[in-house]
């Protein structure tokens, strides 16, 4: 009677052992399959940063190389025009994407300026702030051989002012820094963007470009 009751336990503990063999061997896999996956999800979230670093690097190498490019240009036509070459340069940036633009790209245009002959511009969809919202629309584009053409243009507006309003921008023009000036902008109506003086100080001082100014 003994012998079976011995036999019995033995039995028991087998199944006992190997039941417990077989949890330990599924917990260890579901732990396996569970660290294999946050590594791949892990990996994959480090690729993405990566990803977005290398073009945030190259973003950045490829809007200072256009500054690069415009600032000197900037500062040699805007001494004569009594403006401030950092808001010519933020100006640039901002309505060209950096040169970016189709109608940058294309036509050497950077400041959007407007055109009637079609011989001399171009047709492109943009974008204005009309009654409070962004819309798209057609207009005809000014074409300019290079980009001094262009930077020579938008200084001579300022310098002439508008067909029906030579004076029209005096507050831009008698501006003696480039926050005042930014603001002037607004105030003459060159630009609709209700926010457009704060993007070109912010630009400006993202990349330091007052120092085209001394």
């Amino acid at each position: 009677m003994a012998r079976k009751k011995k036999k019995r336990g033995n039995k028991l503990a087998i199944i006992f052992r190997t039941v417990l063999l077989i949890v330990i061997l599924m917990i260890a896999f579901v732990a396996f399959r569970y660290y294999r996956r946050q590594a791949a999800l892990n990996e994959q979230i480090r690729q993405e940063q990566l990803a977005r670093q290398q073009a945030l690097e190259k973003q950045i190498k490829q809007r200072k190389k256009f500054i690069a490019k415009i600032g000197p240009i900037a500062k040699e036509v805007d001494k004569s025009f009594d403006l401030l070459p950092s808001i010519t340069i933020a100006q640039a940036c901002l309505e060209s994407d950096y040169g970016q633009s189709d109608l940058s790209q294309k036509y050497n245009n950077l400041f959007g300026v407007k055109g009637s002959n079609p011989n001399t511009s171009a047709v492109l969809s943009t974008k204005e702030y009309i009654k409070g919202k962004w819309i798209t629309v057609k207009a005809r584009f000014q074409i300019y051989d290079s980009y001094e053409a262009s930077i020579r243009a938008h200084a001579r507006l300022f310098q002439n002012g508008t067909t029906w309003n030579h004076k029209q921008y005096q507050h831009v023009l008698a501006a003696k820094t480039y926050q005042e000036q930014a603001q002037a902008l607004v105030k003459d109506g060159y630009a609709t963007d209700p926010d457009y003086a704060d993007k070109l100080i912010k630009l400006i001082e993202e990349y330091n470009l007052d120092k085209y100014d001394k």
